[in-house]
């Protein structure tokens, strides 16, 4: 919903889902990154001329020190978005949670992923969790799609949310590549002008390829 507004992301690393269509690798399947003190990032975000800070994952709410870092943002006055899949929850300060369902289109192969399949299954979907954070915060939930029966399982997902406004529900393609954006494009637009729902197109990489820093 905040689509080009500029904003400082904070990317932390770790996950506790293992999704196969993982675009950010490095926070989840290969986790890497520096360890940086909460006065450390709150003073990198100062020196941006921005006042919009989304935190990202990996899986933001994993990390303890999040509700730390979202009052002392807070505090010296930036617009927080929260990035989640919606399994754990904190008492963060946030103007935005930015809900992201895994569907069953999430879940890795076997081959790859070994043990963490059924890990995966077990936590991908927590009901109370969504319930709570979308009665909490003002929020969005932005489902990843990638084939056209993802819509009916959508369809089936938010019939257990009747408190969800339609509105604030956005679909994503799934994909790195422009073409592939696009082609998926033109019929998730079609389901979501049927049912009410937006279409969230992927700009970082229309605008800058797939790559990371964007």
């Amino acid at each position: 919903m905040l689509t080009g507004t500029e904003s400082i992301f904070v990317r932390t690393s770790g996950c506790n889902l293992r999704c196969g269509f993982c675009d950010t690798p490095f926070t989840s399947w290969q986790p890497e990154g520096t360890e940086q003190s909460i006065s450390e990032i709150v003073q990198a975000c100062q020196l941006q001329d921005c006042n919009h800070v989304v935190l990202t994952g990996g899986e933001p709410m994993l990390q303890k020190a999040v509700v730390d870092l979202t009052v002392s943002l807070k505090a010296v006055g930036f617009h927080i978005t929260i990035e989640t899949a919606g399994t754990l929850d904190q008492p963060v300060v946030c103007d935005l949670m930015s809900v992201s369902p895994k569907l069953s289109n999430s879940t890795p192969s076997a081959e790859r992923a070994g043990t963490w399949r059924e890990r995966h299954e077990a936590r991908r979907y927590q009901p109370q969790v969504i319930h709570d954070l979308i009665a909490r915060y003002p929020y969005q939930l932005k489902f990843v799609v990638d084939q056209p029966r993802d819509g009916q399982e959508i369809i089936e997902y938010l019939a257990e949310f009747p408190e969800i406004d339609a509105a604030r529900v956005l679909l994503m393609p799934q994909g790195v590549e422009q073409t592939a954006l696009l082609e998926k494009e033109a019929w998730i637009s079609k389901f979501c002008q049927q049912h009410g729902f937006q279409l969230c197109r992927r700009m970082h990489i229309v605008w800058f390829g797939n790559q990371r820093g964007t």
